[in-house]
């Protein structure tokens, strides 16, 4: 026992001996080893600071996205995010929701709690104006009543919303975001006050609370510029425009069947033939996370791709200076050869060097991405960018690992140095 315990007390040392003596390398060739480890800086600077965007980027992602409910679906005619350049032909020829296939959907749907439809301005940008100032790219729509309630980041935070008799009436009333507030208003009161969107007048009775996180785009992202008028009073006012999305908010645990139910009205509704497939399409707070995760882990894959190249000109870096070490060290490692060190006590030598020397160029590169992080956050208040602890040990590890990896060549040639030729060399 006390055996063991000595042999685990000298190994202890010997690993602390080799350690000091492979940052005294460093300390004394200062240039030398700045720039070998130099690739290994910038690829782990690399890795951190696009970890740590991404890491902001993915926590603002998701809560934007589940601030519109987690318990809710929304049902449009083409699949989210689809771009008219990519669409097939299927997709163009495709009918438009209306407010009929709504009134299916909340009949049929007994799994549903709520319910709302909306119908969004064709317009390419949306324009709002009181008096001098003007907003330009709205979330402009008209919805019914219920979009207060089937929305979770629909929240008044001062006036009230349009109620059901508004509606019907198509009367001009309007709910506006918080930072449309903002700017148009600014320090005045915005309740009472007539403003014009797209050329029509509309008095602001309420202002939506500012969503939680980051959805990127107008009334979803760090600007919270939406605009609400009732469904009927946005039919009447722009009874040329027909782009309908319904929202469905399922009782709790009951979001798959509410999403089958609203299916097989909307295809009942659209008069689909069984055996076709759904000409509409859905999403949930998950499947537009799941998809946003998707592209992250592709711009992930890219990170790491241009990471590794920084990594390898680092590890060769590395493995010349093991092997210009060994060269100029070759008499002290006939000393150690004669003193009675094994080759394993040699290669270890110049393993723990090489990592010591990795290690410390890791560090630097992790420094540099929290600060480079930092400067993202403080320069960008709505890009919470942060490094997360699994990248920091990440980037450590695997600049130990590049110098365990290109440290093995040098190692095993400085132990099977023939310990004669050592000692006679000059």
């Amino acid at each position: 026992m006390a055996f063991v315990k000595l042999l685990r007390k000298r190994s202890y040392n010997d690993v602390r001996e080799n350690l000091w003596m492979g940052l005294d390398t460093l300390r004394t060739h200062k240039m030398r080893s700045g720039l070998a480890v130099l690739g290994i800086i910038v690829a782990v600077m690399t890795l951190i600071s696009v970890v740590a965007i991404l890491a902001g980027f993915d926590r603002n992602i998701q809560r934007g996205i589940q601030s519109f409910g987690t318990n809710t679906a929304f049902f449009s005619h083409l699949p989210s995010g689809i771009r008219l350049g990519r669409m097939s032909k299927e997709l163009r020829q495709r009918k438009k929701l209306d407010y009929d296939d709504f009134l299916a959907v909340r009949e049929a749907c007994t799994a549903c709690a709520n319910a709302t439809v909306s119908v969004f301005s064709n317009e390419e940008v949306s324009r709002a104006r009181y008096r001098g100032e003007e907003v330009v790219g709205l979330d402009f729509r008209g919805a019914t009543e219920d979009f207060f309630s089937v929305y979770a980041n629909a929240e008044i935070e001062q006036g009230r919303p349009f109620t059901a008799a508004e509606n019907l009436r198509r009367v001009n009333v309007v709910v506006i975001g918080h930072d449309l507030a903002r700017g148009l208003f600014s320090s005045l009161d915005p309740l009472g006050k007539e403003i014009l969107v797209n050329g029509h007048g509309f008095h602001v009775i309420g202002v939506l609370q500012k969503p939680k996180g980051s959805f990127g785009g107008p009334g979803e992202g760090g600007e919270d510029r939406r605009v609400v008028v009732p469904y009927w009073t946005f039919r009447k006012a722009f009874p040329a425009d027909a782009q309908h999305g319904i929202r469905i908010e399922a009782h709790p645990g009951q979001l798959p069947e509410a999403i089958d139910q609203a299916c097989t009205a909307l295809r009942r509704s659209r008069k689909v033939a069984f055996d076709k497939p759904d000409n509409f399409d859905y999403s949930t707070a998950e499947s537009i996370i799941r998809e946003f995760h998707n592209i992250v882990g592709a711009v992930a894959l890219v990170t790491m791709t241009l990471s590794s190249v920084g990594l390898l000109v680092g590890g060769v870096g590395v493995m010349n200076i093991m092997l210009v070490s060994v060269t100029e060290r070759t008499r002290e490692i006939g000393i150690r050869k004669a003193l009675g060190a094994t080759r394993s006590d040699i290669v270890w030598q110049f393993l723990i060097e090489a990592m010591a020397l990795t290690v410390v160029g890791g560090v630097a590169g992790v420094l540099a991405g929290v600060l480079i992080s930092t400067g993202i956050r403080s320069a960008m208040p709505s890009l919470p960018a942060f490094v997360p602890p699994w990248a920091v040990v990440l980037g450590v590890s695997v600049a130990a690992s590049v110098g365990l990896f290109f440290g093995i060549y040098p190692a095993v040639k400085a132990a099977r140095l023939d310990p004669v030729d050592a000692l006679r060399y000059e």
